[in-house]
């Protein structure tokens, strides 16, 4: 029997080991650095897209009115549109940037995060379609409890 797992391990392995290069995950931390340390969220949006122009359609974005404590605050979004990348930014922190997450053509791409909030704001999701379009969605949100704040 531990033969058989040690077999399959190895091949598990080797079959991750050879995955072309083309599937694997873009590091927008060393590729787009202005992204992670804009301070509004349309400077952002620019430094990652180029434009900051969204069609306020295609994605759907759920998360609380008010959340009683902005350090795990959920967020859910999703979108049926074909695309390229989805980012999620905010206007409460220093820094906009929370997350870019590049789907595949075999994502499902629905979402649930928790951010952490330092004070009331907005949360605006960005997914690159495609056809080179920018799809947004904007929740405005009250923070009770700073997540900042210890």
């Amino acid at each position: 029997m531990e033969r058989r797992k040690f077999l399959s391990m190895t091949l598990g392995a080797l079959a991750l080991a050879v995955v072309p290069a083309s599937v694997r995950a873009e590091d927008f931390r060393k590729s787009k650095p202005a992204v992670w340390s804009a301070k509004t969220v349309d400077d952002a949006i620019k430094a990652m897209y180029g434009s900051d122009t969204l069609v306020m359609e295609g994605v759907k974005l759920t998360a609380p009115d008010v959340a009683s404590n902005g350090g795990a605050i959920p967020v859910d979004f999703s979108t049926d549109l074909d695309v390229k990348t989805i980012a999620v930014f905010q206007d409460a922190n220093p820094e906009a940037a929370v997350l870019v997450v590049e789907p595949t053509k075999y994502s499902v791409n629905k979402y649930s995060i928790k951010i952490k909030m330092a004070k009331s704001g907005t949360i605006t999701i960005v997914a690159q379609g495609n056809d080179g379009k920018l799809y947004g969605a904007k929740k405005t949100l009250d923070v009770a409890l700073g997540g900042c704040e210890g």
